[in-house]
């Protein structure tokens, strides 16, 4: 077992070589020894072509070691948050590679409470464990029931966005998992859908199933242009994570959705607790405290953002990749409810979702720039050197380096799934920001 698939967040891994049958049955048997309560294991399982002989392998290994199991099929993986959440299960699996090409695939791991399970909270302890390949063994063998979940899914959903405008849009699916779902709530909303790759498919014969590219975006931009729609948004291959395009076809950054959605729930409950990350924009953080909130700054990631939000008692939370986190959906992240809040606060804002942006992206910002550094010790080198040049900044090392300077900020910080440095930065005018972006970049390709 090739322990490189064990990421920090979930588990990750080319079919065949690094991920088969074997290997999941020995993860799952792991993961059931490793669980802290008794009880049920919700398990699901993304389009791709190998997830239903995964799924079926990561469920023979829960029961050898006497585990129930509910079986829920082809879902989205915030199907599975919400299954160990409103069930109250001792935990959850879906076997997923999220937005990662249709050759890879993997595994998102929930326990009771719905709390991610990554390297620092328990991923750890299962790689080691599925790689000793040490088990105790049951005295008897769990049962495998099959169980329905869309239906209460889509009630849950709803509540989210009690008060549409019938609005015109397009989404752009990709393929992916949410395809299962998404004929199901649309006729049940006052909006017209032009929809696009709808179908659930793991080949991803169109695009990637990845919204953060803007190349995958262009055929929902084309749409909303030509059709002169409201707005469009576009979903990742597991479905927990939505991007928009506004009415003039520009994509809104992951920082801007989050001030959307914050004002969408300060105005719901004033004085409430907003948790970002280092990425977010500076706009964001000073509209919160405008609006009467908390920002509460942490790292990337959803193993780091929901146990945030659990202990300051956040409303809303998210990361500027599109991941938003709510506290009524057992603080865990939704693309459907990230889509269904947002034009609910368009809704109650009553402007184009091209004029709110206008409002609240107060400062120019790069988009997430990535730099491929194969070798770890190169990257900590690359951030000791960031350190060096920019220590007349005010630096600090939540996650990765970031230095603010009154007239801007950059964060650098090592990719947890990739092999790169991810750059963000943003300040108060162009010329600071091509200034600060063009030192950063310098030492980054010269050390790299």
């Amino acid at each position: 077992m090739d322990s490189e698939i064990f990421k920090a967040y979930d588990i990750r891994g080319k079919v065949g070589t690094q991920l088969n049958g074997a290997i999941v049955e020995r993860i799952a048997r792991a993961f059931t020894e490793w669980l802290p309560t008794k009880g049920p294991v919700a398990v699901g399982h993304d389009m791709r072509p190998d997830s239903v002989n995964l799924a079926e392998s990561f469920i023979k290994g829960l029961i050898e070691q006497g585990r129930d199991v509910y079986d829920i099929g082809l879902v989205t993986s915030d199907m599975i948050y919400y299954a160990v959440g409103e069930w109250e299960l001792a935990g959850g699996a879906v076997i997923t590679a999220s937005h990662n090409p249709g050759q890879d695939n993997g595994i998102k791991l929930y326990r009771d409470q719905v709390i991610a399970v990554g390297l620092d909270s328990g991923l750890a302890e299962i790689r080691d464990a599925a790689i000793a390949d040490e088990f105790i063994m049951s005295d008897k063998s769990g049962t495998v029931s099959k169980r329905e979940i869309i239906d209460e899914w889509i009630e849950h959903c709803l509540k989210f966005a009690p008060n549409l405008k019938p609005f015109h849009i397009a989404i752009d699916n990709g393929n992916g998992a949410a395809g299962a779902v998404l004929p199901h709530i649309l006729p049940k909303l006052p909006i017209t859908a032009e929809t696009m790759y709808m179908e659930p498919d793991g080949t991803f014969p169109n695009h990637e199933a990845n919204p953060s590219k803007l190349e995958n975006l262009q055929d929902l931009i084309t749409k909303i242009k030509s059709d002169k729609l409201d707005f469009g948004v576009a979903f990742d291959g597991d479905g927990d994570r939505a991007v928009l395009v506004d009415d003039l076809g520009r994509p809104v950054s992951g920082s801007d959705i989050l001030t959307i959605g914050a004002k969408y729930f300060l105005e719901q409950q004033p004085g409430g607790v907003i948790v970002h990350e280092v990425r977010t924009s500076r706009s964001t953080q000073e509209l919160v405290k405008k609006w009467g909130g908390t920002p509460i700054r942490t790292k990337a990631g959803r193993t780091n953002i929901a146990p945030a939000m659990r202990e300051q008692g956040a409303l809303f939370g998210g990361e500027t990749s599109g991941h938003l986190f709510f506290r009524d959906n057992y603080y865990a992240d939704s693309g459907l409810l990230a889509s269904l809040v947002i034009m609910q606060a368009i809704s109650d804002d009553g402007r184009k979702l091209s004029e709110i942006v206008d409002e609240y992206h107060l400062y120019p910002m790069i988009p997430e720039t990535n730099y491929v550094v194969d070798n770890n010790d190169e990257k900590e080198k690359i951030l000791e050197h960031l350190k060096q040049e920019f220590s007349d900044g005010q630096i600090d090392e939540l996650d990765g380096v970031t230095v603010n300077y009154p007239y801007g900020w950059f964060n650098v910080r090592p990719s947890n799934t990739e092999p790169v440095l991810r750059l963000n930065a943003e300040a108060t005018d162009q010329e600071h920001l091509d200034e600060l972006v063009n030192r950063v970049k310098s030492i980054i390709t010269n050390q790299s």
